[in-house]
């Protein structure tokens, strides 16, 4: 996923390597919040919710460029969390 990112982002140094992996793992976390399942095989529907999430987060330093990722984030992930087969319901009553 690093690699993706990377290249989304248009980096070829492995100097944010560290920070990037965060992101992604924050990112990550963030669906999983939201009652997405992240599959051990990435689709490119999550991988491109992941690289939106980054995009966000790294390096944008223009705040209305920064507010429509994250909108765009918040959308993807809506969708993903009512998506069959992204999530897992549980009957709990």
């Amino acid at each position: 996923m690093l690699e993706k990112v990377k290249l989304a982002l248009r980096i070829t140094t492995n100097a944010y390597d560290t920070e990037l992996n965060g992101y992604i793992a924050a990112a990550q976390l963030d669906l999983g919040i939201a009652g997405v399942e992240i599959p051990e095989q990435l689709d490119a529907i999550v991988e491109t919710a992941i690289i939106t999430y980054v995009k966000c987060k790294f390096g944008e330093l223009d705040p209305q460029v920064s507010d429509r990722l994250k909108a765009s984030y918040d959308e993807q992930k809506a969708q993903l969390s009512m998506a069959t087969g992204y999530t897992v319901w549980t009957d709990q009553m």
